[in-house]
């Protein structure tokens, strides 16, 4: 009896894990090479997909490089809103934004490249992706409750600029990811050291509750 099974059909692209591959691939490509040294044809290569199909979900190279560096930024600001920082006193709950802030930042040096290269291009891309700076705002409205909690409770000073405060946390975990290679060849310490890390996680957390004590 001849065998009338139907022949397997073949399996769907998945187009939401098709983006995800592309995205994943893309970050590493221009963490490495930039925007300008990145080639689709390799991050094609990564995903075994095709030019084409990266141009069907994001247009151009710079509509790829967009998109993961608003995922790249959208990464510390989910890790920052899932805190439940409203449910610490202030002095803890900063402390805990500032010890995520330098976590991420050292865990993800790719995220460090990804802006310095677009600090190279004067933030061009990110000018053009305003739900990249709309989520940026969480962190300065985080921030400024937390500041607004702990001058009322005392325990913080008065008038401190949200934006300066961000800037101060953030400068330190960028720049000892963003120059580890220069300070290592200068001072031949190697800032991923375990030893260094817990250090300077440390020292930052510390350094701004010193500031902000009234």
């Amino acid at each position: 009896m001849p065998d009338t099974a139907a022949p397997p059909r073949p399996r769907l692209r998945d187009p939401d894990q098709t983006r995800r591959n592309i995205l994943d691939a893309a970050l590493v490509e221009f963490a490495d090479k930039g925007l300008s040294g990145a080639r689709v044809d390799e991050i094609a290569a990564r995903t075994a997909t095709t030019k084409r199909m990266i141009y069907y979900y994001f247009a151009s190279k710079e509509g790829l490089y967009a998109a993961v560096l608003e995922e790249m930024y959208g990464g510390i600001r989910d890790a920052e809103q899932a805190l439940a920082l409203d449910r610490l006193d202030p002095v803890a709950a900063m402390r805990r934004l500032i010890e995520v802030t330098f976590d991420y930042h050292a865990a993800h040096p790719e995220f460090v490249r990804m802006v310095a290269v677009e600090n190279i291009h004067s933030a061009r891309h990110l000018q053009q992706a305003p739900s990249v700076a709309e989520r940026n705002d969480a962190v300065i409205r985080t921030l400024r409750t937390l500041l607004d909690r702990g001058e009322h409770a005392g325990v913080f000073r008065a008038r401190v600029d949200a934006v300066d405060l961000h800037l101060l946390i953030s400068s330190f975990c960028f720049y000892r990811v963003s120059n580890r290679h220069t300070l290592q060849a200068i001072f031949r310490r190697d800032l991923t050291a375990p030893e260094h890390v817990a250090a300077h996680r440390v020292m930052i957390v510390e350094a701004v509750l010193a500031w902000l004590r009234p």
